[in-house]
């Protein structure tokens, strides 16, 4: 799931919504793969699966494996406050998805790749474990001899959307994590209820 190389666009017909990104094909064809696809009589799903299907969505919009998930689910389950709302910060918080809020990459596997690879650190330090936590106040930066980087600066033109709970300094080529998201800042549509109830089974 982590490394998923297959049509991406396939995956984002089959939960509606263009999850890995600006896809024009998907936006030529927005309805579910498969003959029956665009069907009015598509056969309604179970609760089950309908939770199920809820979890596999947030899976590969974040890339994040099915143990890493279920680990983040137990760390949200044991903190304070409300337990869906705690594994989208969580989520949020990784190292990998903040490289690629902050737009230093312009996706998700990419800012994986950027992680693995050595060109960013965190508190001037190199960390290259994408699934590492930020904590608030935390600075993201990008590796000195990684600054030339014509994929990292062509992603940082075309960087458009701001987050209130990052900050970006251009000069220096480095932002900082304010604080793990309020849900009601995330652009995504996820019913993380769902994903509650299917693990509360």
């Amino acid at each position: 799931m982590a490394r998923y190389i297959g049509p991406k666009t396939k995956i984002a017909r089959k939960f509606r919504e263009p999850i890995f990104g600006p896809d024009k094909n998907f936006e030529k064809r927005n309805y579910p793969p498969g003959q029956h696809g665009q069907s009015k009589k598509r056969s309604k799903m179970s609760e089950y699966a309908t939770q199920l299907r809820e979890k596999q969505k947030v899976k590969y919009t974040y890339g994040i494996l099915e143990r890493q998930f279920a680990k983040t689910f137990d760390r949200a389950s044991r903190k304070e406050g409300i337990t869906g709302e705690n594994l989208l910060q969580l989520i949020e918080s990784r190292l990998d998805n903040v490289v690629f809020r902050m737009g230093i990459a312009p996706t998700r596997s990419a800012a994986r790749q950027l992680v693995s690879h050595r060109h960013i650190t965190v508190n001037g330090k190199v960390v290259n474990i994408p699934s590492f936590t930020l904590k608030a106040g935390d600075i993201v930066g990008v590796r000195e001899r990684s600054k030339s980087s014509q994929v990292i600066n062509d992603s940082l033109r075309g960087r458009a959307s701001r987050y209130p709970w990052l900050e970006w300094d251009e000069t220096k080529m480095e932002g900082k994590f304010i604080n793990a998201p309020a849900r009601t800042e995330l652009p995504e549509t996820i019913k993380e209820q769902l994903i509650v109830e299917l693990y509360s089974k």
